[in-house]
């Protein structure tokens, strides 16, 4: 492959200085599509880290990640084996299709990297127990993109539920509605609506929601059962294998109901669009979406906002914080165990959508 004269080949690696010669975090990224360009601006940004080795197949998508990072002058491959084999690379962002991320973590832990991962860390149950056991047999950080771990609105208001704000969780309702689907011929067209690449709309996206309700409860699902479906975009684009629209009902430990639904076809002008995660509890409920959580209690007092104002977050919070775990020994914003259990609601789902039948956790199969 013909690569801009700017690269220089991966094969080559004396040109990088020992970590011992310096105190930042020598890192790659593979993958540096839309995701993994906006992560690459992050790492940019981290006084601790240089970027050390890009990786992508797409010799357009390299040459603009090498351009943005030309300050540390890296190295770039279309050759991920020769990123998480380097010597001289420190920490690994994967940054590829969902169906790549369990295959190159798994690879940049054995080779003793610490490793950010996208969401989700596999889309099938054997991928995520494959990388589970690789993670708990390195002594790296790995942490899992589920990036609203790191907002401080989420985790404020996350601690007030487990407080008792809302008395017991009995029951969470949630959606995921978008106006559109994602541009047929656009740059992740070319993987995204092949389930066998992305695992499908709540696998690749949804995930995030999954995990914020996973938190609010405190628990993961035991079962499933729901219906997913191509209703509007009926073979668009051509071959398209991924659902355009789905509902699921999860059941938790002690009784919890928790109800979701997506889709990509809700108009913009009508009400009840977009992101929302409602939280009931035998004291009230609240939205956990709301830009200012407000507390609604069921003895009919006042409504009170349950956060005081924030400062706006770093917009890379989770990236600092994977950096401080390495360096520091910083809480992880996202453990193998957040993301493992993330990633099997999210398949739990799905499979439950697929089936038409009660799916159980252990049925899944896997261990954390």
């Amino acid at each position: 492959m013909h690569l801009p004269r700017r690269h220089f080949l991966a094969a080559s690696t004396s040109a990088l200085p020992l970590f011992s010669q310096s105190p930042k975090i020598r890192t790659a990224v593979i993958g540096t599509g839309n995701r993994g360009s906006y992560l690459l601006e992050g790492v940019l940004q981290q006084p601790g880290a240089s970027v050390a080795m890009l990786c992508d197949i797409k010799p357009d998508r390299l040459d603009k990640a090498a351009t943005s990072a030309s300050k540390d002058n890296p190295k770039t491959t279309s050759d991920w084996k020769q990123v998480v084999e380097n010597p001289n690379v420190d920490a690994v962002f994967v940054a590829t299709p969902p169906d790549l991320h369990a295959e190159m973590a798994i690879a940049a832990l054995k080779n003793g990297k610490n490793v950010y991962c996208e969401k989700p860390v596999g889309i099938t149950p054997a991928q995520v127990q494959a990388v589970v056991a690789a993670a708990r047999a390195s002594k790296k950080i790995f942490t899992a993109g589920q990036q609203l771990r790191s907002i401080r609105r989420f985790s404020e208001t996350v601690r007030r539920i487990h407080g008792g704000l809302l008395g017991d969780v009995v029951m969470i309702k949630a959606q995921r509605h978008a106006t559109a689907d994602l541009p047929h011929d656009g740059t992740s067209g070319d993987w995204y609506f092949n389930v066998a690449r992305s695992g499908g709309y709540l696998i690749e996206q949804s995930v995030h929601n999954l995990d914020l309700c996973n938190w609010a409860a405190n628990a993961h699902p035991v079962s499933a059962s729901g219906y997913g479906a191509n209703n509007f975009y009926r073979n668009q684009p051509a071959g398209r294998t991924i659902f355009d629209c789905g509902s699921i009902t999860y059941a938790y430990p002690k009784d919890v109901i928790f109800d979701f639904t997506q889709n990509v076809f809700h108009p913009r002008g009508l009400p009840a669009g977009g992101q929302y995660i409602l939280v009931y509890g035998t004291k009230g409920a609240l939205d956990m979406f709301a830009p200012n959580p407000t507390f609604y209690p069921l003895d009919n007092s006042a409504p009170s906002p349950i956060l005081e104002e924030m400062k706006k977050d770093d917009p890379h919070a989770h990236i600092v914080s994977f950096y401080a775990a390495i360096t520091s020994g910083g809480p992880n914003p996202a453990d193998i165990t957040i993301g493992a259990t993330a990633a099997l609601t999210a398949i739990l789902g799905h499979q439950a959508m697929t089936s038409h039948k009660l799916t159980t956790w252990d049925s899944l199969g896997v261990k954390l």
